[in-house]
């Protein structure tokens, strides 16, 4: 058997105001006066107080990203085109925000050293050239972009991710104080995202023990501050963003499961954001993860949290066709939840009623 050699982030520093020391973990990667790319999530475009510890330097470039949408490849191209035509070769990026933001340095980062358009990569191992150097910074907490080999990217024709060996972080900066502020609801849906990573990795087809050992530990964190804490402090968000980065590790060795899988279908045709699209999927999910959507369902209550439904009533046949055809794309996600045979459980027929479902 041939195991699969995993490449992780190479750095990673932890701790309260440690975004206070990016200005020395990058430079020893500045050379010939090459600048540093900043991608900066929108949310933050009036946050002067953020905005003034961000080590600019030189001719360095500070872009306010639009995350209004999950990032599409032409958005990718566009802001890689942008950066070339300024400033040509760049010591690296950095991504600062949540899991759109560093999936946007992720992608620029990669295409900044290979040919073509960003829809050429989408897949898996098809990058050609490793990126620059590039930095992630998160300010929201589940979706485990911070340690994943993949990007979320919505293409022409499909949404998938630029999953390669070249795509992780090459340094991460977990500061807890950064998520703070996140409201409820936002908070909530990525936590989620982080709990739903758990639960199909660790009742997976995939499962090894590598990834057994970080999806018990977030899981355990998700149930701690979502279902068994009455109010929020600070070592609330301690454990959110470690559960985060030990749920992205969780499927890193392994894989996600169903609820992704239809995600990615309402996404691309919808434009449903990975967070909230995951609940509400995952909410009709008791025969696949029966003792998981359970907790789910516990912990929604407890939090006061609304799941939008009836989000594909009224739709065409020929819509549900777009999203069925995406789902069925994601191979290894239907192949690590159903079985090598997962063709004959989750047909055409009955993903169109699952989706009729949400």
């Amino acid at each position: 058997m041939k195991f699969r050699n995993f490449k992780m982030v190479d750095y990673v520093v932890y701790g309260r105001d440690c975004f206070n020391q990016l200005d020395g973990i990058i430079a020893p990667r500045r050379g010939n006066d090459a600048p540093v790319i900043f991608i900066l999530d929108h949310f933050f475009k009036d946050n002067d107080k953020l905005k003034s510890r961000i080590p600019l330097r030189g001719n360095d470039m500070l872009i306010d990203a639009d995350v209004t949408h999950e990032p599409r490849t032409s958005y990718i191209d566009e802001l890689t085109q942008q950066i070339k035509d300024k400033h040509g070769n760049v010591s690296g990026v950095v991504g600062i925000g949540g899991g759109s933001a560093m999936d946007i340095a992720k992608a620029v980062a990669i295409m900044m050293t290979n040919p073509g358009k960003a829809q050429d990569y989408q897949g898996w191992d098809l990058v050609i050239n490793p990126a620059v150097y590039k930095v992630g910074i998160p300010t929201l907490s589940g979706t485990g972009a911070e340690v994943s080999r993949t990007t979320v990217l919505t293409g022409p024709t499909r949404k998938l991710g630029m999953n390669s060996d070249f795509t992780p972080f090459d340094q991460i900066v977990l500061d807890p104080e950064l998520i703070k502020d996140v409201p409820a609801n936002q908070r909530f849906y990525t936590g989620m995202d982080c709990f739903i990573h758990c639960i199909e990795s660790l009742e997976g087809t995939y499962i090894n023990e590598f990834s057994r050992s970080y999806g018990e530990k977030a899981q355990q964190l998700c149930e701690e501050v979502f279902l068994h804490k009455n109010e929020w402090d600070e070592r609330s968000d301690e454990q959110l963003m470690m559960a985060s980065y030990a749920g992205g590790m969780s499927i890193a060795y392994s894989q996600v499961g169903v609820a992704h899988a239809v995600s990615y279908g309402l996404g691309y045709l919808l434009g449903t954001r990975h967070g909230i699209g995951n609940c509400i999927v995952f909410n009709h999910l008791e025969e696949f993860y029966p003792k998981g959507v359970a907790t789910f369902h516990k912990m929604v209550e407890k939090n006061k949290i609304d799941i939008p439904i009836g989000i594909t009533k009224g739709l065409t046949d020929e819509q549900f066709d777009i999203m069925i055809n995406v789902s069925l794309g994601m191979v290894p996600l239907w192949e690590n939840a159903l079985g090598k045979y997962w063709q004959t459980i989750m047909t055409r027929d009955k993903l169109r009623e699952l989706y009729e479902k949400l």
